[in-house]
């Protein structure tokens, strides 16, 4: 999994949208486009373009999951704890790495955890309790993508179906059948 780290790398995964909450967070996700192949067929580039090729690499790094934490003073006043925060986030994302394939991610603390019940920066219980949000926050995210993939493959899987899917492909098999490739062992 990559680390997002500079500015434009969150600003674009941000400005994808929210795929869960909680609480405390939000998880932003911006799919990243799998192949060169699809950024040469619709090229978006020019004024005004949000295109991620040039943040995110290309080839196989693009394939992986990015991820970013974010979380701003307003919500976590010391150091210590913001720090706590994002080494939470990190090792529950690698938790579900498999899950997040193909896209940037940037965890977001979206308010702040009361002191009066966290006293000490960096208790057991906050970690704890931050470390569950994080996983039902990642567990609705992943869900909710899984869902996705399984609609879009649905729709895909009645396309192949279709008659006219099924047409071309009796189509293709007799054509083979008819003439049969000249270079054959």
């Amino acid at each position: 999994m990559q680390r997002l780290k500079t500015r434009p790398q969150f600003q674009a995964t941000m400005s994808a949208g929210t795929i869960a909450r909680t609480p405390h967070f939000a998880l932003h996700r911006m799919e990243l486009v799998a192949e060169v192949a699809d950024m040469v067929a619709n090229p978006r580039t020019g004024p005004g373009s949000s295109d991620p090729q040039a943040l995110f690499g290309i080839g196989a790094v693009r394939k992986q999951a990015w991820m970013g934490a974010m979380v701003p003073k307003r919500w976590a006043r010391r150091s210590v704890t913001r720090h706590t925060i994002k080494r939470q986030i990190y090792a529950v994302s690698s938790e579900y790495e498999d899950a997040l394939l193909c896209a940037s991610y940037v965890v977001r603390l979206r308010s702040g955890f009361d002191r009066k019940q966290f006293v000490s920066a960096t208790s057991d219980q906050l970690k704890a309790a931050v470390r569950k949000e994080l996983q039902q926050l990642f567990a609705t995210g992943a869900r909710r993508l899984t869902q996705a993939r399984q609609a879009t493959g649905a729709e895909v899987g009645l396309k192949e179906n279709s008659p006219q899917a099924l047409d071309g492909k009796t189509q293709e098999a007799t054509d083979s059948i008819a003439n049969p490739p000249e270079n054959q062992p």
